[in-house]
């Protein structure tokens, strides 16, 4: 039955043609009872949809673009990419969708790229990994061109474009907090680069939690990093002239290097300092110094974020939408404690 088409369907299931497609897409907006009988008759008939007939029939390609701020040499050695794509990508193969990669590493690249993911008849939308100053220019081309599009991370601006990211803010905060409750007072933090919305995020939960516990903010216990193993290590070698009891580090690539640099003079983690990192990729349990962070689900913001452009697809991008997902302090051995743990929020 390899020539059976959504009416053929439709007609069996005793449903309208475009109720079938949204089962085929997993839309949420249908009945348990609906999607299980037409489920049901897609099993019984081994139908699958066809990628070309459904691309002539609607005018759409099924491809969507995946907009990066990476070199390709930083996509594959920061962990945080891979799972990131992992996500992305069984979200695409779940849905029938081709995934389209564009890494912007210059400008001469953004130029280059925005003539190809505005092209409706190549794409039918955009996800953009953002959240730095530069990427606002690419997707506000891709608002001025109506092209569907979601951002992973909070953008600069927020309030005209649909993002799916966790509270940094605020996962940060309770970070810190946990770390202020253990005993530590002299508490300094490797942020992110403070161009980037997470950067500046996650430093304004470090502030906010100390602030909120009454420890006055010493800007020397403050280091600027960029994501990177090498920017922890120097930042950290910074910071260690300040004699701290315990570093929040804004990556957990940040912490690894941050924790390199302490154990380089002589210094032992946890026993002489603290360090606490964020994200819960693979490599925070890999060493010897089991790494207590903040886990995000970055698997799922890949996830999430393609079925909600699908959504934006198919029915829209007005209003904006904001997805929130949510994220947990794991508790292991770097921060003082031997035991392992986990703090949802």
């Amino acid at each position: 039955m390899s020539n059976l088409t959504l009416e053929d369907i439709a007609k069996k299931a005793g449903v309208s043609r475009s109720t079938v497609s949204r089962v085929v897409n997993d839309h949420q907006n249908i009945s348990d009872a609906v999607r299980a009988r037409v489920l049901q008759v897609i099993k019984d008939t081994g139908y699958r949809p066809n990628a070309a007939a459904r691309t002539l029939a609607s005018q759409r390609s099924f491809m969507i673009g995946l907009v990066l701020p990476q070199t390709v040499s930083s996509l594959f050695t920061d962990p945080f990419y891979p799972q990131l794509l992992k996500g992305i990508s069984l979200a695409c193969n779940q849905y029938d969708y081709t995934l389209a990669l564009f890494l912007v590493s210059s400008e001469e690249d953004e130029h280059k790229i925005l003539t190809r993911v505005t092209n409706t008849s190549l794409l039918d939308g955009v996800l953009v990994q953002a959240g730095h100053q530069g990427d606002q220019s690419i997707i506000g081309h891709l608002i001025d061109v109506g092209m569907p599009q979601v951002v992973i991370g909070r953008p600069v601006r927020s309030d005209n474009v649909s993002f799916v990211d966790i509270d940094n803010i605020t996962a940060t905060n309770n970070a810190v907090t946990y770390m202020i409750r253990l005993g530590y007072k002299r508490i300094a933090t490797i942020t992110g680069p403070l161009k980037s919305t997470a950067g500046i995020d996650r430093r304004d939960g470090y502030l906010k939690a100390l602030v909120e516990r009454g420890i006055k903010v010493d800007p020397q216990m403050i280091a600027e990093g960029d994501f990177t193993e090498q920017g922890g290590y120097l930042a950290m070698q910074t910071l260690l002239n300040h004699r701290p009891e315990a570093v929040f580090a804004a990556s957990d690539t940040m912490a690894v290097g941050a924790i390199r640099a302490i154990q380089g003079i002589g210094l032992n983690v946890p026993e002489d300092i603290a360090v606490v990192g964020f994200d819960d990729i693979p490599i925070s349990t890999l060493s010897d110094v089991q790494l207590t962070t903040v886990r995000q689900p970055v698997n799922r913001l890949g996830s999430h974020a393609v079925e909600l452009l699908i959504d934006l697809i198919e029915h829209g991008t007005q209003p904006p939408r904001h997805i929130i997902l949510n994220s947990q302090l794991v508790v292991r051995s770097t921060c003082g404690l031997q035991s392992t743990g986990s703090v949802g929020h």
